[in-house]
């Protein structure tokens, strides 16, 4: 286990060392907050440290660390240093940044922020792809408790309506509804601080499990230093989509401006953005440890993940707690993998209301105004819910879709957090690079994936796999990085000479 050991620590010293690195460059000062100058006792409301961490990390976390960590797992070890480094090097950066930016922006939503360091046209493109993102992220973590309530009743010998997916996810969305509309300290400030707790005890009582289990042993990064995916698909670069929120994910930059709006003081970022990011790192590293270590190895592949997994995220997640926990995980389950979804699930709603609210320049002040953006943005996430509850839409291709969108969200916050340190002088450097990879990421996954180009441009054997056609995704994605590291660094030359004259 001492691959799973190395990380941990490098994760931690991470938040000490690499994280105090980017606040300074930042530099935050003494400046007065929104949350102290606009407090409008909605949105706008003064939080302390402790409580901003906690709803941070809950309005982040929710189910993203724990499936996209299980389904990372399924390549074998190696996901460790996505997780590891990426949370370090490019998901701390981004959650520090977008919360930051944000604060010295009035609080802005990511989108108005991206369109006033990257020009107008990226803005409404933000606009969109936030709003669009931020309703699947919605529907994904609505029809994913519900599935997981529904395998808990049967497993407890249930029948009826409260075995039925649609049931509970209507509960659910109903639920999200007086969420998204009520003041931000009503509910969310109140007690998600104790669900986010429940979700860092649910992953201590994971890892203390494998840990104190003779049977079980996470495996080493350098016996195992390949793919052990049994469906063959490359760990470049559905690895870095699918394990999304666990190392850097775009749905935090539409987080991170709720609690911009709550903190008292800019000092507290590096302790709420990037040491909330850190400890979703933590959580995701674990859970894929349990996925890489909980179930069987045939031929070098993880067979026994992927067979786990097939029964839905739902069961195997419900399969880890109680492996790892009995009966006492099982109790786990129901708190931290049913609330703490749910809880990303109403902020995710909150988030889009505020986006189309800036966006349109409708102040929510009033109840009728924010009644307005509640009905249409919860009318969708109903829409696509339900219909994945009757069948009608694949949660799986939903999901895919997601982690797409998320990771191109995060490049593009990435490239305007380097444009407004290069505004600053400030070395953009640690933006920049990080911005660059995840271009590279998100248009050689575009090419590849089955549900974007990959349909086109991919074969299949006789048996039916598929064939990926990395001799054409894997130079366009190179080259897409190189181009979009050389149209910011034209971008800054020309705004320099602009200056100068």
């Amino acid at each position: 286990m001492i691959s799973f050991l190395l990380c941990l620590a490098i994760l931690i010293g991470g938040y000490f060392v690499y994280g105090k690195i980017v606040d300074n460059t930042f530099g935050p000062d003494d400046r007065e907050t929104p949350a102290v100058r606009i407090n409008d006792g909605v949105d706008y409301v003064v939080m302390p440290q402790w409580k901003l961490f906690l709803v941070q990390l809950l309005n982040i976390a929710g189910l993203g660390p724990i499936f996209g960590a299980l389904q990372g797992a399924l390549w074998g070890p190696v996901v460790f240093l996505w997780i590891t480094f990426g949370t370090i090097f490019a998901g701390g950066v981004h959650d520090y940044f977008s919360g930051m930016m944000s604060e010295r922006n009035d609080g802005g939503s990511i989108a108005e922020i991206t369109g006033k360091y990257l020009g107008p046209v990226m803005q409404n493109v933000m606009r969109v792809f936030s709003v669009v993102l931020l309703i699947m992220v919605g529907t994904v973590f609505a029809v994913g408790p519900a599935g997981l309530i529904v395998t808990l009743c049967k497993n407890s010998g249930m029948s009826g309506v409260l075995t039925t997916t649609l049931f509970w996810l209507v509960i659910i969305l109903v639920y999200y509804f007086i969420a998204t509309f009520i003041s931000i300290d009503a509910v969310i400030g109140k007690i998600y601080p104790i669900f986010g707790i429940c979700l860092i005890i649910m992953a201590v009582g994971v890892i203390f499990g494998i840990f104190t289990n003779p049977a079980y042993t996470i495996p080493e990064i350098w016996e195992h230093f390949g793919s052990m995916h049994p469906s063959g698909t490359p760990i470049w670069s559905f690895m870095f989509i699918t394990v999304a929120c666990g190392a850097i994910s775009g749905f935090h930059s539409t987080q991170s401006p709720l609690m911009a709006r709550c903190m008292k003081s800019e000092k507290q970022g590096h302790f709420v953005f990037y040491g909330a990011m850190v400890c979703e790192g933590i959580i995701a590293l674990i859970w894929a440890a349990a996925g890489c270590s909980l179930y069987e190895i045939t031929g070098g592949l993880n067979t026994g993940l992927a067979a786990a997994l097939a029964e839905g995220q739902s069961a195997a997640i419900y399969d880890v707690c109680s492996k790892t926990m009995g009966g006492v995980g099982i109790a786990l389950a129901m708190i931290g993998v049913v609330v703490c979804p749910i809880t990303s699930g109403d902020t995710a709603f909150r988030s889009a209301r505020l986006t189309l609210a800036d966006w349109f320049k409708i102040d929510q002040d009033s109840y009728a105004n924010r009644l307005k953006l509640c009905i249409p943005v919860l009318g969708v996430g109903a829409f696509l819910g339900i219909g994945n509850a009757l069948g009608f839409i694949n949660y799986t291709v939903i999901w895919r879709y997601f982690s797409w969108t998320n990771q191109t969200l995060a490049m593009i916050v990435l490239w305007a957090a380097s444009m407004y340190l290069f505004q600053e002088k400030k070395n953009y450097w640690i933006t920049a690079v990080p911005a660059t990879f995840m271009s590279a990421v998100s248009s050689t996954y575009f090419v590849l994936a089955p549900e974007c180009l990959g349909g086109l441009l991919n074969s299949k054997t006789a048996e039916g796999a598929t064939i990926y056609n990395t001799a054409v995704a894997y130079p366009f994605g190179v080259i897409f990085a190189i181009a979009m590291l050389a149209i910011f660094l034209h971008a800054t030359k020309k705004n320099t000479q602009k200056k100068a004259a």
